[in-house]
């Protein structure tokens, strides 16, 4: 990917290096729980937040309140931890989407407002509760922001074999993508549908949640653009991006780690469902090409 002479977006915090908080209420934790899982990239294990919270309320880590409120304020230059090539290139992954998404929601009727990103290292607070580096990243709708541990870039290129720039601008995208269907009023309407659904179909609802947000990476990279007006996407790019949502698909991700297959548990959708929606909007640039139940017909088996 080339950015060129593209500035970095000013709609971040540093939170590396300023230690773990705790929650907040238990309450506000448990009622952003459908929220959180509806936003997450897809490699995390949302077990992880059952396990904390009755962990830490069996410890008396979440009585009554009585905690004080967490600091917004990111960390010092001196405890900073995070790498500066890292922090330059999310930057700038940050900004392009924020410039095309300004254009393309315009054509709707509708103000883009920037999403702010949260860079942190193993734990931070949210407004969805714990935020953890094992969950993936994933979007907040309570509060708006994206959270982003950046070991996981590392992570993608060697656990899961997606190395590449547009590997990782793919999941700023897609948490980016979350972002758009929250101003478009999509996760309301999703998360209402999933409180009334039953497991196996509150589910299916969240796939073609996460395959929307693949998709609209897809017309981010179509449309972006360096300042000098040339394509940011170069030769190769679109195949990094490819092989990281071949290699997240629930069905792959279920076989490695436990052998079999179970369709029913499937969050974000199988490998050749998260390609596709990629390519989808990739391919024709447009918002209104990723439709959810057309996204959600390609199955791998």
């Amino acid at each position: 990917m080339q950015f060129g002479d593209e500035p970095e977006s000013g709609n971040f915090r540093d939170d590396t290096g300023r230690g773990f908080a705790g929650f907040g209420g238990g309450g506000n934790m448990l009622g952003c729980l459908l929220p959180l899982i509806a936003s997450r990239f897809g490699i995390g294990g949302i077990v992880i937040l059952f396990v904390g919270y009755f962990l830490l309320h069996s410890l008396g880590g979440l009585g009554g309140g009585t905690q004080q409120p967490v600091s917004q304020q990111g960390a010092s230059a001196a405890q900073s931890r995070l790498d500066p090539n890292t922090k330059h290139f999310t930057l700038q992954v940050l900004k392009s989407p924020e410039n095309v998404w300004t254009k393309l929601l315009a054509q709707r009727g509708i103000r883009y407002t920037p999403a702010e990103l949260a860079f942190y290292n193993e734990e931070d607070n949210s407004g969805c509760g714990v935020a953890q580096s094992a969950m993936g990243p994933f979007y907040c709708p309570t509060d708006g922001d994206i959270y982003l541990d950046t070991e996981f870039f590392g992570e993608l290129a060697q656990k899961f074999q997606a190395p590449g720039d547009f590997a990782d601008a793919y999941v700023v995208a897609h948490e980016v993508g979350h972002h758009v269907q929250d101003l478009m009023g999509t996760l309301d309407q999703a998360h209402s549908a999933q409180a009334q659904a039953s497991s196996s179909a509150g589910n299916r609802i969240q796939v073609g949640i996460e395959l929307q947000a693949d998709c609209y990476a897809g017309v981010w990279a179509a449309n972006a653009r360096t300042p000098e007006g040339q394509p940011v996407m170069q030769q190769g790019d679109f195949e990094e991006g490819m092989r990281a949502a071949q290699a997240i698909g629930d069905d792959t991700l279920e076989r490695e780690t436990q052998g079999y297959v179970v369709p029913d548990s499937f969050t974000h959708g199988t490998s050749a469902q998260r390609m596709n929606a990629l390519r989808t909007g990739f391919q024709s640039g447009d918002p209104a090409a990723c439709d959810v139940q057309k996204l959600e017909s390609p199955m791998a088996g």
